[in-house]
């Protein structure tokens, strides 16, 4: 299976007069749960019931311990980490929590997992 991607022309934010075209992937559709539950139970000895489970269980997991400043790292996949949107203040006793605008979920690929993906094929979707 191949990566499909659009030609897509933009217009360059910070000096208007400079047009380029970039080729953007395009998404060929989402595997929702009980889609992933199938797969993982053909590739396992779970039924799709199963499977889809402990995808539902991963996920309260993730969210309860993500939420006690955790880091989250599966092997073979990747790290799943925690940061914050701040404003600054110009002294220490000035930095509170009201200095958090929001959180954000970042997922950091292990190498392996980040060299396979690379080594998918890429082509124009017609």
């Amino acid at each position: 299976m191949a990566l499909f991607y659009k030609k897509i022309q933009r217009i360059n934010p910070l000096n208007r007069a400079i047009v380029k075209w970039y080729p953007v992937l395009k998404s060929i559709g989402v595997l929702k749960t009980k889609e992933l539950a199938k797969l993982m139970s053909d590739e396992t000895t779970m039924n799709p019931k199963e499977a889809e489970m402990a995808i539902y269980e991963l996920v309260k997991i993730f969210k309860r311990e993500l939420k006690e400043g955790k880091t989250i790292s599966i092997d073979d996949f990747g790290t799943f980490i925690l940061t914050a949107s701040t404003s600054g203040a110009d002294t220490e006793e000035a930095v509170s929590a009201g200095n958090i605008s929001g959180l954000n979920i970042r997922f950091r690929p292990n190498a392996d997992f980040k060299t396979e993906i690379s080594k998918a094929e890429v082509r124009e979707w017609k």
